[in-house]
C-alpha cells in the first residue's frame, strides 16, 4: 500500500469524519436551545397517546403503506429505500477496508454490497435524469440539488468498484473513493443531505402534536360497502 493510500484511508478519513462530528454537535446543541410550543387545545381521540404519536410518526419511514404518496408510487418508495441503503453501505466501506478488511472475505458480502450499491448508484441517475427533464422538478432545484444527486452518484459508482479492496491493477479506484468519502463528509453538513440529522426532531414533535391531537397513529376504518 502506498502512502497516498494509507493516508486517505486513515487520516484524511478520521480528519473528515472528526470535522463533520463538530459541525453537528454545533448545529444540535443550537437546535435544542429551542423549546417546542405548548398544545393549546385538550388532547382529544382514543386508543392513542403522545408516546403511541411519537412512536409511530419515527417509524412512518417504515411504514409505505402509511401514506397515500408512497401506497400509490411504491416504485418511488423503492427507490429512496435502496438510495439510502446504497448510503449507509457506501460509508460502512470506508471502515470495513481500512480495518476490517477480513469482513470482505466472508462468503457472498461483496457481491452483496456491490449489487446494493450498484443499484444505488443507479437510482441516482435515475433520479438526476428526472430532476433535470421534469419541469416541476427544475422548479425547485437548486445547484446544490443539481451538485449533491451527482456527487452522491459519482461516489456510488466508485464504491461499487472499490469494495473488493483490490488494488493489483493499481491504487487509482481505492484513492478515488476515500477522497471523495472524504469530501463527502465535509459537504455534507452544509448541504441539503444533512436533513436526515433533523429527521427525529422534527418527526418527534409532529408525533408528539399529532398523538395529543388523537390522530396518530392513524386508525383504518373499513370503507363502507355500497
Amino acid at each position: 500500500m502506498s502512502d497516498s493510500l494509507h493516508f486517505s484511508e486513515h487520516l484524511l478519513q478520521e480528519v473528515a469524519l472528526g470535522f463533520m462530528a463538530v459541525v453537528y454537535i454545533t448545529r444540535l446543541i443550537w437546535l435544542t436551545r429551542f423549546k417546542a410550543g405548548k398544545e393549546r387545545q385538550p388532547a382529544t381521540g382514543t386508543g392513542t397517546s403522545i408516546r403511541k404519536g411519537i412512536l409511530y410518526s419515527w417509524a412512518n419511514i417504515f411504514n409505505p403503506w402509511g401514506m397515500e404518496s408512497t401506497r400509490t408510487r411504491f416504485f418511488i418508495y423503492l427507490q429512496f429505500g435502496i438510495f439510502h441503503v446504497g448510503v449507509t453501505l457506501a460509508i460502512a466501506m470506508s471502515f470495513v477496508i481500512p480495518y476490517t478488511p477480513q469482513l470482505l472475505e466472508l462468503p457472498y458480502l461483496v457481491p452483496a454490497f456491490q449489487g446494493i450499491i450498484g443499484a444505488a448508484c443507479l437510482v441516482g441517475v435515475l433520479r438526476l435524469i428526472k430532476r433535470i427533464s421534469d419541469k416541476h422538478m427544475r422548479a425547485i432545484s437548486s445547484p446544490d440539488d443539481y451538485f449533491s444527486l451527482i456527487l452522491l452518484t459519482v461516489w456510488f459508482f466508485f464504491a461499487t468498484l472499490a469494495v473488493p479492496n483490490d488494488t493489483a491493477g493499481g491504487e487509482g479506484i481505492m484513492l478515488t473513493y476515500f477522497i471523495l468519502t472524504a469530501f463527502f463528509l465535509v459537504y455534507v453538513p452544509f448541504s441539503k443531505i444533512s436533513h436526515y440529522l433533523y429527521y427525529p426532531f422534527t418527526r418527534y414533535y409532529f408525533g408528539k402534536s399529532m398523538g395529543h391531537r388523537g390522530t396518530y397513529p392513524i386508525k383504518r376504518v373499513p370503507e363502507p360497502h355500497n
